[in-house]
Formats: C-alpha cells, structure tokens, sequence
C-alpha cells in the first residue's frame, strides 16, 4: 500500500556514513525514521539495495522494521519505524542475533553490529539497525571470503586479518558491545592515549598489569 509522508529538516535524528536520517510523519499518523542516502556517500547504491533485499526477506520483533523505500531520480530514502528511545550506545539483542544466524530461513551476517546500530522502543525493547553491510551466506560452509568491512574496534580478529566471515563476527561484535555496557566506556575514545583508544586495547592493557606484573 503507498504511503506518503512528511519529513521536517529541523527534526534531523542524526547522519552517518550513509547519510542524514530525519523523524517523519506517515498521513496515518505514525512516527517514522526516514534515512536519506546521500551524493557524497561511501557506501553508495550497493547498501541500499542490499538493506532493501535482506530487510525484505527477515522479519523479527528485534529487527528494526523497514516499512519501505522511496526512489525518485538521484534521491533514496528509506523509511522505518521510528524508535523513541535512540540507540544502545546512547542509554540485549542477542535474540535479534540469533534469529539471523540460526532461526531465520535466510542466514544473515550483520557485519557492522555496534551500539548505535541497537536502537530501543518506547518499551526499551532493543532492535537491531542498519543492514547495508549485510551479507547472506550458505551455513553449509565453514565460512565465506569478503573484503572487510564494519567499524574498527569490533572487528573479529579471523575476519580482520583473514577475510574469513562467520556468524561468529557477529558473536564478536556482540562481545564488544556487552564489554561497553560492563566497563561504562565506548568502543572508543580519542581523548585516550593512542594505545588505549579502542576498549579491547584498553582492556588489554588491564589484563596485562594484573597478571603480569
């Protein structure tokens, strides 16, 4: 069914890599998050189409809906519900997880699972966003071979030195993400010494000091 819907630029949620997202209306009355891709965007076409065909084929209660999309000449938007409370990283989803990688008919890896990719309902309930670097594999192999992609800090050592990808990247980035909530750090921060601008580094130097000296 079409739906038309009402995006005010001063209600901008925010912009990443792939663009800026703003809060819209649907003429039904329902709050919407529409993310626009932009010219200048690195990551282009090719995650649009593949967030439209992975969103097209999973459906789960922590999956981030997408209700559409919209192209009109050079302009793409995708439109999903909008979630009140923001992304993990600004307040578990391992269900989410485990519904890509064992439950759903289709097998998904996420590859980019981060804290601001987990966003929360008005229940708080988390959903899992933002499919553009989704791939779609055979769990009849032990793994595929793909260029490396995702965010620095989350990366799966195997999959970051390797270019071996698994369900267990995913794993990984969920352990990550766990370690942030535990420790009350981000993945990283800038204002830290360069050896301790990424958690797992920052963790290991603990390690270290407590076991070693």
């Amino acid at each position: 069914m079409h739906k038309s819907f009402i995006i005010n630029p001063a209600n901008k949620l925010g912009e990443g890599g792939f663009g800026p997202v703003y809060k819209g209306t649907l003429d039904d009355g329902r709050a919407i998050a529409v993310k626009q891709l932009s010219v200048a965007s690195h990551q282009g076409k090719a995650q649009f189409i593949a967030e439209i065909a992975t969103k097209s084929v999973v459906q789960h209660r922590n999956l981030v809906k997408l209700y559409g999309c919209c192209i009109e000449r050079v302009k793409r938007l995708l439109v999903y519900e909008y979630l009140e409370n923001k992304s993990l990283d600004q307040a578990l989803f391992a269900r989410g997880l485990a519904y890509m990688h064992e439950g759903s008919r289709i097998r998904i890896i996420h590859r980019d699972v981060k804290a601001s990719n987990v966003l929360l309902d008005a229940d708080l309930n988390p959903k899992i966003s933002d499919f553009g670097l989704a791939k779609l594999y055979d769990d009849k192999k032990t793994h595929m071979s793909t260029r490396v992609a995702g965010t620095i800090g989350y990366l799966a050592p195997e999959y970051a030195m390797r270019r071996h990808l698994t369900e267990k990247a995913d794993a990984f980035r969920f352990g990550v993400v766990a370690l942030e909530i535990v420790s009350g750090r981000p993945n990283s921060d800038s204002t830290l010494e360069d050896e301790q601008i990424y958690l797992l580094e920052w963790l290991g130097i603990f390690y270290f000091l407590k076991y070693y000296l």
